[in-house]
């Protein structure tokens, strides 16, 4: 398979360690905070740079929600 399918340049953080590597160590389970993560760590390498933030937020006001719910 095409390598810029299975790991673009903004795929990689700037230590070289994959987003997915890091999500799948602290977020296994949690697809509103791997998402919040993806969105943040790969925004400064795209050029949707603001929409890549507002997406982050959104996954995040979702966790927060649902994370309300239980207090």
């Amino acid at each position: 398979m095409d390598q810029r399918v299975i790991s673009p340049a903004h795929y990689a953080t700037t230590l070289g360690i994959e987003v997915i590597d890091i999500i799948e160590e602290f977020y296994p389970h949690n697809f509103r905070m791997a998402n919040v993560i993806k969105y943040v760590l790969r925004a400064t390498k795209k050029e949707e740079y603001l929409e890549d933030l507002k997406k982050a937020k959104w996954y995040l006001d979702r966790e927060i929600s649902k994370e309300e719910k239980f207090q």
